[in-house]
């Protein structure tokens, strides 16, 4: 297998200004295409909801690039909870995480008390979260109702100019989206 191409540091410079900027970008993830942005920022994350056409009550997933970028969520609960999202990390495994003291916006978390959280190995994303120096939505890459996109010609169709950026990259090795563990109840949801 040939090793990954480097990561264009123009790229990931002009991806950071617009994530800082309020912008929408796209990005490869260890499966899929991902759309992200700043979460603190309402009116980018309302941007990728009504890209994809998804209801704000269904929440988002950040991604981040360390446990050290989580853990303002990480602190407040028990230890063995921490334990437990640290064993999935890094790696594809997204953990549900108790929002104890609602530092992710309702605009993010939407309708739930809970956080999705992956600390991620992908290199593309990793950089893209130690540029931005913060955590980022991810989400899929696709209008609601239509698959995921697996390529940058994908992107541009779904969304044909309507983003700020789009990063080269390759997909991981993954074929599904990542799965989805509820740390507390310790019950796998995807």
């Amino acid at each position: 297998m040939a090793a990954p191409k480097p990561i264009n540091e123009w790229q990931l410079h002009c991806a950071r200004r617009t994530i800082l900027q309020g912008g929408v970008i796209a990005y490869p993830t260890e499966a899929v295409w991902g759309l992200g942005c700043d979460p603190w920022n309402q009116q980018a994350v309302a941007r990728i909801l009504e890209l994809k056409n998804r209801s704000i009550e269904k929440g988002m997933i950040l991604v981040a690039a360390s446990v050290e970028q989580v853990r303002f969520l990480l602190d407040p609960l028990p230890e063995v909870l921490q334990l437990q999202a640290r064993s999935h990390w890094p790696g594809p495994v997204t953990c549900l995480l108790p929002d104890v003291n609602k530092q992710v916006p309702e605009w993010v978390r939407g309708s739930h008390s809970s956080i999705a959280v992956r600390v991620s190995e992908h290199p593309v994303v990793k950089a893209l979260c130690e540029r931005a120096d913060m955590p980022l939505v991810s989400t899929s890459c696709n209008p609601a109702g239509r698959q995921p996109a697996h390529s940058a010609l994908q992107v541009r169709q779904y969304y044909n100019g309507q983003l700020d950026w789009i990063v080269p990259g390759a997909l991981g090795g993954n074929r599904k989206p990542s799965c989805i563990i509820d740390i507390v109840s310790g019950k796998q949801l995807r």
